[in-house]
């Protein structure tokens, strides 16, 4: 089923997304000598590498820091093909930051990261984020976008959308917080109707309405395929609780 998506890109890769142009993403076919290669879109957000204090906050199903990583690597190559494109929403990399950032190298696929408000650099963060984005760009990500990307899902099965299915993906959510009260409120999107993929709010939700979480703890600590995401907007508007986690065996 070809899919293809397009996104406002920067042209600086830093200043605010301000005009559409196309991105390489979801699915297409590229013949090698001898084989055919289809490449799939992926998206997902909040992995929190070496962040240990976010097992405890999202009751995720690690023991410790290192464990969490390797799983969370493990589980992203596990379903991610080396040719695959992956829209990561944000929030990628904490704690020595320097060592949390290098795993980034570590992923399958070609990497799009709209930043988050714990990624070094994201402009939220003023000037000082400058300094980060050739970090980030070295780490593995091949762009680098801020606040909105507005996309395009073709989708050859819908015959109620004509094949297209527009939504916009951005790190926050239009409304909902890990805190009690809404945050980065000049960095989120309007709701003006349109269906919106995100991160943020980690294991609040899966959907809420419009809004649908792509971040780790909503998935089962993988990325989330651009089919899955489609099957729920034909559904509609729901809520949906994070599925499930898949508790790891201690070692004996």
């Amino acid at each position: 089923m070809p899919v293809a998506l397009t996104a406002p890109i920067h042209r600086s890769q830093y200043s605010s997304i301000r005009e559409p142009i196309p991105v390489p993403a979801r699915v297409r076919t590229v013949r090698r000598p001898g084989i055919m290669v289809v490449m799939a879109v992926w998206f997902t957000a909040d992995l929190h590498f070496g962040h240990e204090n976010v097992i405890r906050y999202c009751d995720r199903p690690f023991h410790d820091v290192d464990e969490m990583n390797e799983q969370l690597i493990e589980r992203w190559n596990e379903t991610v093909a080396p040719d695959d494109t992956v829209w990561v929403l944000g929030d990628v990399a904490m704690g020595q930051i320097h060592d949390s950032l290098a795993l980034v190298t570590r992923l399958r696929g070609h990497k799009i990261l709209v930043a988050g408000n714990h990624d070094r650099c994201w402009h939220g963060h003023g000037a000082k984020a400058h300094d980060w984005i050739q970090r980030y760009l070295r780490a593995g990500f091949e762009r680098i976008l801020h606040d909105v990307a507005h996309l395009t899902l073709h989708d050859d099965g819908a015959d109620d959308t004509g094949g297209r299915i527009p939504v916009l993906a951005s790190h926050f959510p239009y409304h909902g917080d890990t805190q009690p009260t809404d945050r980065y409120l000049d960095h989120r999107p309007r709701d003006r109707g349109d269906w919106l993929l995100h991160g943020h709010v980690h294991e609040q939700w899966r959907q809420r309405g419009r809004q649908i979480n792509v971040g780790v703890d909503a998935w089962d600590y993988r990325p989330v395929s651009e089919a899955t995401l489609a099957e729920l907007i034909h559904a509609g508007p729901a809520d949906r609780d994070r599925l499930v986690p898949t508790r790891v065996t201690p070692s004996p």
